[in-house]
């Protein structure tokens, strides 16, 4: 057990940088990047589909009041952000928050904390590729040069979708077509599924859909990286220049057609409304990570890199408040829940140009994003093959280019192949939750290492606020506010009260049979509004929760498909007991011990985050590290570089 806790040295590590080499002899990484370029690859990193697409739907669902979402994400990251600084600044070699975790608390924890990287990486390059696909076409079809006779150019749809978007839109397409539902009044998304579906070539029974435009974007972006940081810098800084460019010139045309009435009501669906979409905000954030990565490419890593992270976060910060305040001024926020906020409402203003030029920003923007997801994977890789926890060949460096080139192919492979058939849904929350998962260890081991002696501070510290003064007195506000404002919803949770399903899906849970029943019992319940479209799901949707199970007993449908009950509903609430549980024991923590504020309230509000995220998340993220607990005893602890030297 003791070796599994083995920590690396922080003095060792700070002679081997300034040596200059690494311990496999392969030779340091170029030294190219200043404060500038570090705030510019945060920019790249954070400003991206949060802005471009996300932004719409938080809009939606929380109203103008959206801007406190956006200030609530900014703060979890800025006091996450904090524990960055403070360790790239004690330690300032590459390997972001797998070589922190390896200082603070020791090699188990840091494989752990380094096989979650390597899915936030994977995923969250998977992710991108995908939504700049989606852009890329859909700017594409956006072309229209009239001397060329040129008027949108179409890929074709089995080429720009992966497979099971394909199979899945086009099996529920048909579903709701069988529930009365007109094909054309179907989302377009389905529609482009269930097209996509039968237009693709098939070899037996197996239809070839895949994303092929993901799949050159990763191959262009693994390419600029392999080549060098020093491109990949000027790569970065230049697409970082227009899309600010852009972003400026939205907020000075849009802000002459803000009214200021559609920020009436403020906040319409309250303070629910507002964190309904802290998962897809918070993965708009997540870029900032990256920069540690780079820690040994850094002129002065203990002095730059806090301040590149710090001016990162601001930056956007106040970019996102902005758009999201122009955005809901120019239509009703009830408009927006839309792919792409920005060009849809400047087209609705009939301000065409600039959405033309914003669909081709946000293919830039988006693409900037993969560079540095792409430009960060390889370098965790790196750092862990170092350590002997990885085979030697990750950690190879290029003669000429300086950059991890064996790392950088094989990550270009790991992310491009999943990109073709991957959905964008469900890797998008696993992103999220191994993303913050890492700033949770990394908080903790600020918290951890606050008191010890004989550790060599760097430039940065966290400021200290002792946190036995604040936590209890934030607990007790909580407390109070749960069982006043929100009491029905608090006992609700507690005793753990059924619920009913949304109506979609319930319709998606029934056969045929049981969606001719329910057709029928709409149809006695309320002929005329149920004859004018004939559609199920519309007109359950109309109907308050009472009415539709009201209308699902009288269909003898199982109480099952409309009701989460017991087991069922419990186990989405485990993720929220985790959070209060370990709030409770920080609290208990910081009185006993003098815990540093801010690093404890990142750890607490990253872990709210968590618990947001829906228990298959977890589940899977929990799979994810029980694989990667089995290649670490079947090959990583016997090969690392410390238990090597152990027995030497």
């Amino acid at each position: 057990m003791k070796n599994l806790f083995r920590k690396k040295d922080i003095h060792q590590l700070l002679k081997q940088v300034e040596a200059g080499q690494n311990e496999d002899g392969h030779g340091s990484l170029g030294k190219h990047l200043g404060v500038r370029d570090l705030a510019a690859f945060g920019i790249a990193a954070i400003i991206g589909a949060g802005i471009f697409s996300t932004i719409g739907k938080a809009s939606f669902d929380g109203g103008p009041a959206v801007i406190f979402l956006f200030i609530f994400t900014a703060i979890a990251c800025g006091f996450a952000a904090f524990a960055y600084a403070e360790f790239a600044s004690m330690v300032p070699v590459s390997g972001s928050a797998y070589t922190y975790s390896y200082v603070a608390f020791g090699e188990i924890i840091a494989w752990i904390i380094g096989w979650a990287l390597i899915m936030e990486y994977a995923i969250g390059n998977i992710t991108v590729a995908i939504s700049w696909s989606d852009y890329f076409t859909g700017f594409l079809e956006s072309i229209n040069i009239d001397f060329l006779n040129i008027h949108g150019i179409s890929l074709p749809k089995w080429i720009q979708m992966d497979y099971f978007s394909a199979l899945n839109g086009h099996n529920e397409a048909v579903r709701l077509v069988q529930g009365g539902k007109i094909f054309s009044q179907l989302e377009a998304n389905l529609q482009d599924a269930f097209l996509a579906w039968n237009a693709a070539p098939k070899l037996g029974g197996f239809h070839f859909v895949a994303d092929i435009p993901a799949l050159g974007i990763i191959v262009f972006i693994t390419w600029l990286v392999y080549r060098g940081m020093k491109e990949s810098k000027n790569a970065s800084n230049f697409m970082v220049i227009v899309k600010l460019a852009i972003i400026l010139l939205v907020i000075a045309v849009g802000i002459f057609y803000v009214d200021t009435d559609n920020w009436n009501p403020f906040a319409p669906n309250g303070i629910s409304g507002v964190l309904k979409g802290v998962s897809a905000v918070f993965f708009a954030y997540i870029g900032f990570d990256a920069i540690s990565t780079t820690a040994e490419e850094c002129k002065d890593p203990q002095r730059d890199l806090p301040r590149g992270m710090m001016w990162a976060i601001i930056i956007c910060t106040i970019l996102y408040i902005v758009i999201a305040l122009i955005l809901t001024g120019m239509v009703n926020y009830t408009e927006l829940n839309v792919g792409d906020p920005l060009a849809y409402v400047f087209q609705k203003l009939n301000i065409k140009w600039l959405s033309g030029i914003i669909a081709f920003s946000a293919v830039i923007a988006m693409a900037s994003v993969l560079l540095v997801f792409q430009m960060g994977q390889p370098r965790i890789w790196m750092s862990m093959s170092r350590d002997g926890l990885l085979p030697k060949r990750f950690s190879k460096i290029h003669p000429k280019f300086k950059t991890p080139s064996f790392s950088t192919i094989v990550v270009g492979f790991v992310v491009a192949v999943p990109a073709l058939f991957l959905n964008l849904t469900t890797v998008t929350d696993l992103c999220s939750i191994g993303t913050l998962f890492a700033f949770v260890v990394v908080c903790g081991g600020v918290l951890f290492l606050q008191n010890k002696p004989n550790i060599p501070r760097g430039k940065f510290k966290t400021p200290y606020i002792n946190g036995k003064y604040v936590m209890p007195i934030l607990l007790l506000i909580g407390i109070v506010v749960a069982l006043t404002n929100y009491k029905k919803e608090t006992v609700s949770f507690l005793t753990n009260e059924r619920k009913i399903s949304t109506v979609e899906n319930v319709i998606s849970s029934l056969n045929i049979n049981e969606i001719n029943k329910v057709k029928q019992q709409c149809a006695a319940y309320s002929p005329q509004k149920f004859k004018a479209n004939n559609d199920v799901e519309s007109f359950l949707s109309n109907l308050n929760p009472t009415e539709v199970v009201q209308i699902l007993k009288a269909s003898n449908i199982n109480e099952e498909n409309y009701y989460e009950a017991g087991f069922d509903l419990f186990q989405h609430k485990i993720p929220t007991y985790i959070f209060l549980i370990i709030t409770l024991l920080l609290t208990f923590l910081s009185v006993t011990h003098n815990l540093s504020l801010i690093p404890m309230l990142g750890l607490i509000s990253c872990l709210y985050m968590m618990s947001e995220l829906n228990v298959s998340n977890w589940i899977g993220f929990g799979v994810w590290l029980i694989v990667g607990l089995l290649v670490y005893f079947g090959y990583s602890k016997k090969h690392s570089k410390l238990n090597t030297s152990a027995v030497e």
